[in-house]
């Protein structure tokens, strides 16, 4: 018997289905039933084709954790979440210490969770500001140099990985906000994973902060290799780092994780068309302000108000918020980054 595509399943394949299903259902999994055969049926996939121990040990470790990690996270689904990046090495006299505390801190007081990788330095500063009680923890496995600091330390807050592309799905996956602290490797892999995400459309639009110590130029440095070298070489475009601000505030950085939200709530695609959910309708005069301001964003037609899609009012998703709707144009993700900045700055937003 071999695991299957839908299409054309054999007799083998229809047998192997049918005692799938029957082990799911003796497992009392009533849910998702689909997404799980499709599971059991790719591991049963891997052993059929003969896949080497190496390679299945790194799919069994993934997927054992990312099963603890989605465990760790599921209580906290409906809390908003940031995720705080930096060098496992910074210490606690340092300027950019307090920094990533006293952001961890404002944000905690604002009802966030504030994510880190669990480790010393910047982690532990997150950590030490969120308080245990709004902290989670995505730990890394390494022979040297990095141990759970004692703020998340406890099984109920943390979750151990073993592979960094686990690691990072975890620590970018639930957020809806990032702030990046100057650091190494680690740090500079972490903040590339997220602008490569958002260039690419691979991410929803989420507020991206590069916070430095005052008058820092790690970031500002950063910035220039990325303007003179990158786009001047045609690498990236010019405005792809328009999404991100770079600061040495916190109350900058606090302002900008959260202000994103202030009136955008998420985006749903239909086909070529995108639609855009808000916290407040945008009037008459504010809509035709958008389209001048934004006549460059729409491939075909304009930006206009939409009550919910057919799929939406099936799945639930979200039918009593006002929307918008509009057909964008290819590479124009900071264009919309800059439309869901103006949206929140409506006189029609929430306040």
């Amino acid at each position: 018997m071999t695991a299957f595509p839908d299409s054309d399943p054999t007799a083998a394949q229809l047998e192997l289905r049918e005692r799938l299903g029957e082990l799911m259902a003796e497992s009392g999994i009533t849910a998702q039933r689909t997404l799980v055969r499709r599971i059991l049926e790719a591991g049963i996939g891997l052993g059929q084709d003969g896949t080497a121990r190496r390679d299945l040990k790194i799919t069994a470790a993934a997927i054992e954790e990312m099963r603890a990690a989605f465990r760790l996270f599921a209580p906290y689904t409906d809390a908003p979440k940031v995720t705080i990046f930096g060098s496992a090495r910074t210490q606690s006299h340092d300027p950019l210490w307090v920094s990533a505390e006293a952001t961890a801190r404002a944000l905690a007081e604002q009802g966030w969770l504030v994510v880190t990788g669990a480790g010393p330095g910047i982690m532990e500063a997150a950590a030490t500001g969120a308080g245990q009680e709004r902290s989670l923890g995505v730990s890394i496995r390494l022979p040297f140099e990095e141990a759970p600091n004692a703020v998340v330390a406890g099984d109920d807050r943390r979750v151990a990985m073993k592979y960094f592309f686990t690691r990072k799905l975890m620590l970018v996956k639930e957020s809806r906000g990032f702030v990046c602290l100057p650091g190494g490797f680690g740090t500079m892999d972490e903040t590339f994973e997220l602008l490569t995400l958002q260039q690419t459309g691979k991410m929803e639009p989420v507020p991206i902060v590069l916070l430095d110590r005052a008058g820092g130029t790690f970031w500002r440095g950063f910035a220039a290799f990325v303007t003179e070298q990158l786009a001047a070489s045609g690498m990236v475009a010019v405005d792809d780092l328009d999404r991100v601000l770079v600061t040495d505030s916190v109350e900058a950085a606090v302002a900008e994780v959260t202000g994103f939200w202030r009136n955008y709530d998420s985006l749903r695609w239909f086909g070529a068309q995108l639609v855009l959910r808000l916290r407040a309708a945008p009037s008459d005069a504010e809509l035709a302000d958008l389209n001048r301001r934004f006549t460059g964003l729409c491939e075909v037609g304009e930006i206009e108000r939409t009550g919910p899609f057919s799929e939406e009012l099936r799945d639930g998703d979200l039918p009593e918020l006002p929307r918008i709707v509009f057909t964008p144009r290819r590479r124009t993700v900071g264009d919309l980054h800059r439309l869901i900045r103006a949206l929140n700055e409506l006189e029609s937003a929430p306040a």
